[in-house]
């Protein structure tokens, strides 16, 4: 993939940056552009970060029996195999992905968050979740199904079960939001601030909040920018979807769903 500045000098992509499919059987169109998405853009940069709930759900990597769950991960080894490099950050849909999915889809599964130094830039990588502070429940759901020792007897009931429990979580998950404000679903200005801190960096990427933007924080020798990728949904009427890209020249471009450059 290659990028032409105002100047009219191409410009190849180094990496490109997608989150929030919340990929399922159900969704095919979504699925397909995901696809189309790989073979076309992905194929054609160096490194790819995923950065979370790519799936709308994952019970665990015995799951990849299901033949969807299969093919996703055989289509990121393909493009693996192409030379691009795959990079995974988990989501709150799909943090339970492991080692199995890994090796299966060829990529490498990364901390939240992640710092990568490339085109001579430093930019943090983060899902976002952890830093929707103010939803207090949330929270502190997060921080039980995170804890290695939930995980482990979570991944031992039969795959079903799992399964069952998931879509009770996904249903209350969906009730509770919606008597919650779009201000608690956000990010938290502070928890942003300790993330830039952390990171050593002036520029940030994640999703989660399906609130594609680019935020320009301070200014001057203090600035600081915050880019917030956008969710997928290919299957309704006006389509949602899009991606970043970082060219060699160190500049990230936006893109929306269907491939355009976001000015």
């Amino acid at each position: 993939m290659t990028i032409f500045t105002s100047s009219q000098k191409a410009q190849p992509t180094v990496a490109l940056f997608v989150s929030d499919l919340h990929l399922q059987a159900s969704l095919p169109r979504t699925t397909a552009a995901f696809l189309e998405f790989l073979q076309t853009h992905a194929a054609q940069t160096q490194r790819l970060y995923l950065l979370g709930d790519i799936f709308e759900y994952w019970a665990g990597d015995d799951d990849l029996a299901t033949p969807y769950n299969q093919a996703i991960a055989d289509a990121l080894k393909a493009v693996a195999q192409q030379g691009v490099q795959v990079f995974w950050i988990a989501g709150n849909r799909d943090f339970l992905v492991g080692p199995g999915f890994a090796a299966a889809a060829g990529l490498t599964l990364l901390d939240d968050p992640h710092v990568i130094r490339l085109a001579g830039r430093d930019i943090a990588l983060a899902h976002g979740d952890a830093q929707c502070t103010d939803d207090v429940a949330y929270m502190a759901f997060r921080a039980q199904v995170r804890q290695p020792a939930y995980q482990q007897q979570f991944l031992a009931m039969p795959l079903a079960q799992r399964k069952a429990i998931i879509e009770g979580m996904r249903k209350n998950s969906q009730d509770a939001n919606q008597s919650k404000s779009y201000e608690i679903m956000d990010v938290n200005a502070g928890a942003i601030d300790q993330l830039f801190a952390q990171a050593g960096t002036r520029v940030l990427i994640h999703g989660h909040t399906h609130r594609p933007a680019l935020h320009v924080l301070g200014s001057g020798d203090e600035q600081r920018l915050r880019y917030v990728l956008p969710d997928w949904e290919y299957d309704v009427q006006t389509p949602r979807g899009g991606w970043i890209g970082l060219t060699a020249d160190g500049v990230l471009h936006r893109f929306d769903a269907a491939g355009s450059e976001i000015n």
